[in-house]
């Protein structure tokens, strides 16, 4: 659980279902305005794979935390 904690820390500490919302969508638009200034750099070809990848690895961070989020909301993490 500390590792969770560790690399996730936004995804800990929602108290109502409001606040559990409100950092849902910060990390939908945090996630989604990285993608996108990153990926204008994926205009480039020989860097476009690697924009790509980092592209998908913000977008799996971003999902990772939402979902324990809502577990931890639930109370499913201990």
């Amino acid at each position: 659980m500390e590792l969770l904690k560790k690399y996730f820390p936004f995804a800990f500490g929602a108290k109502d279902v409001a606040s559990l919302v409100i950092r849902i969508i910060v990390l939908l638009v945090v996630g989604a305005v990285a993608t996108w200034v990153i990926g204008l750099l994926g205009i480039i070809p020989v860097v476009g794979l690697i924009i790509g990848l980092v592209c998908g690895l913000i977008d799996l961070y971003v999902l990772a935390t939402i979902v324990i989020a809502i577990l931890d909301y639930l109370k499913v993490l201990k």
